[in-house]
C-alpha cells in the first residue's frame, strides 16, 4: 500500500473576474457550503466548497488564458438519490446531459458556467455485478 487514502480535493477552472458566479453556481444552485481558502493564498482567485462531510473539497480557481476542458474531463459527485437531484435541477433550468448506462450507476451529467463537466451519480451496487451475471448464464 502507497498510502494513498482519498481524493481530498478537486480543482475547476473558471475565467478571472467569475467568483460571483461560481458562488451562485455550486452555493446557490448546487448547495455547497463555501468555504475560506487559507490566508496564504490569494483568495480573489479562488471560491472554495465543502462536499460532503468526510472533509472533501471542491475549489474554484481563476485561470489566466481560461478555456473549457477537454470534453471528457471530469468530476463526479455521489449523491443519495440521483432521480431527485435530477428533477430539482431541471427545475432550476440546468440543463441535464445523459451517460451511457453502467449496472447499479444510475447517473446524468451537467455542466457549470465555464463549461466544466460534472456527473452526478448514485451508488446502487457493484458496478460489475451484471459482469458477473451475465458470465453464469
Amino acid at each position: 500500500m502507497n498510502g494513498l487514502t482519498r481524493l481530498q480535493h478537486c480543482s475547476v477552472p473558471m475565467p478571472e473576474g467569475q467568483n460571483d458566479k461560481a458562488r451562485r453556481f455550486y452555493g446557490d444552485l448546487l448547495g455547497l457550503v463555501e468555504i475560506e481558502p487559507p490566508a496564504t493564498l490569494d483568495r480573489t482567485r479562488l471560491v472554495w466548497f465543502k462536499l460532503g462531510g468526510n472533509g472533501d473539497e471542491l475549489h474554484v480557481f481563476a485561470q489566466d488564458g481560461f478555456e473549457p476542458n477537454a470534453p471528457g474531463q471530469h468530476f463526479c459527485v455521489e449523491v443519495a438519490d440521483v432521480e431527485a437531484v435530477r428533477r430539482d435541477l431541471e427545475a432550476k433550468g440546468v440543463e441535464i446531459g445523459s451517460q451511457p448506462v453502467i449496472h447499479n450507476r444510475p447517473r446524468f451529467i451537467i455542466h457549470d458556467p465555464f463549461k466544466n463537466r460534472i456527473e452526478i451519480t448514485q451508488i446502487l451496487g457493484p458496478y460489475n455485478e451484471a459482469d458477473n451475471d451475465s458470465q453464469g448464464e
